[in-house]
């Protein structure tokens, strides 16, 4: 984990994420999505930081998928850290974030509760 990526403005885990070789995060040029990004322009124009200041409920951009919706949940409930240290826990115990081209253990939800619970523990239900 590259812990010093930390957590898109979205959710996403940019610590763990395989792709992020090519991306200087959010914030940077680098970025190859933020001509589109949505949830990036929205933080912009609310002069927040990431969706997860925000005290608004939405599903604009990537919050309309299920992991970094319910990732922006935990940190609204729990704080990034303890996202952080649950992920870099997950990883040592080999839950996987991303594969390139298929989906990654986050990714099989269909219930935020469930995954909070899948981050948290480390294990399914």
């Amino acid at each position: 984990m590259k812990r010093e990526l930390g957590i898109a403005i979205c959710g996403l885990a940019c610590c763990l994420c395989s792709e992020n070789v090519a991306c200087g995060g959010c914030y940077s040029e680098q970025c190859p999505d933020k001509d589109w990004c949505e949830n990036r322009k929205c933080a912009a124009e609310k002069g927040i930081s990431h969706c997860y200041v925000c005290e608004e409920d939405c599903s604009k951009g990537l919050l309309n998928k299920i992991k970094p919706y319910t990732f922006t949940l935990f940190i609204k409930r729990y704080g990034v850290e303890q996202l952080l240290r649950c992920l870099e826990k997950n990883e040592r115990d080999g839950i996987v974030y991303h594969r390139e081209g298929i989906n990654g253990d986050y990714d099989d939800f269909d219930d935020s509760e469930k995954l909070i619970n899948f981050i948290q523990t480390g294990m399914r239900e």
